[in-house]
């Protein structure tokens, strides 16, 4: 896979994260009145990061494999395995009825999420705008 195909790939990836996350974040504003609700969060971009630095990295090291059944000592995980992840926050509550929804801090969050999402958007838009270059 090429650089750029790998670039376009994790943007797109990253952009439907945060369409997820803007689901999570409605959800979690929504519920901020329901007596025990526990607000949700969408965790997804430190395990991509992490996903993408396992390809660089490489022991200093590296067994011999001679049979199919030996284990490595090091296998790099591919991004693409990487899923957006659900995470409920349970250790928190704000609130006398149970829930620990902060109704301003959700819309922080809405916030910069929306601005990641146009941020990534221009990012892709760039990309292509320099294969039109070169194909120019």
């Amino acid at each position: 896979m090429n650089r750029f195909e790998k670039t376009i790939d994790v943007v797109h990836r990253a952009m439907d994260a945060n369409l997820l996350r803007r689901d999570v974040i409605a959800d979690n504003i929504s519920n901020a009145g329901t007596p025990n609700f526990k607000r949700a969060e969408l965790s997804f971009e430190s395990e991509l990061k992490r996903a993408l630095e396992s390809e660089k990295q490489k022991p200093a090291l590296e067994l011999n494999l001679t049979n199919s059944r030996h284990i490595p000592n090091w296998r790099p995980r591919d991004y693409r395995d990487v899923e957006p992840r659900r995470v409920l926050d349970y250790l928190t509550s704000s609130k006398n009825n149970g829930n620990n929804v902060d109704a301003e801090q959700e819309i922080m969050l809405s916030l910069q999420n929306q601005l990641m999402y146009t941020l990534l958007a221009q990012a892709e838009n760039f990309e292509f705008s320099q294969v039109n270059l070169v194909l120019r």
